[in-house]
């Protein structure tokens, strides 16, 4: 079974955003209390896709973004070979396998340990 970690915003101590000397592309640090997570343009990039797909539409639920290999020609220029690409999955099936392995259960309603319900 994976290990589940939940971030809340109570567990980062700070977020950077940040270009590095000589790069070009945006780096993102979630400082925590015992360590730190770097991520990368295009890991926030597909993020950021995915994350709108589902919050600004009326009535999409679930997406899943999964890792692809990318050749030159298949790519815009500029974009990174390894991208994050829709999965060809229900909506349903996303759902579930997503509910699993967040609450450690099928269970829809349950709340996972230490976390609160958001209202809004």
């Amino acid at each position: 079974m994976v290990s589940v970690k939940v971030l809340r915003n109570s567990d980062i101590r700070s977020l950077t955003v940040f270009i590095p000397p000589g790069h070009r592309h945006v780096r993102v640090i979630l400082q925590l209390s015992d360590e730190a997570i770097v991520l990368h343009q295009a890991t926030i990039d597909a993020l950021i896709r995915a994350y709108t797909q589902v919050a600004l539409h009326p009535q999409r639920r679930a997406i899943k973004l999964v890792l692809k290999r990318l050749s030159k020609y298949e790519r815009k220029e500029g974009f990174a070979e390894y991208q994050l690409i829709e999965e060809v999955m229900s909506e349903d099936e996303i759902l579930r396998e997503a509910t699993k392995l967040y609450y450690g259960s099928d269970e829809t309603h349950a709340t996972r340990p230490n976390e609160e319900h958001a209202t809004g």
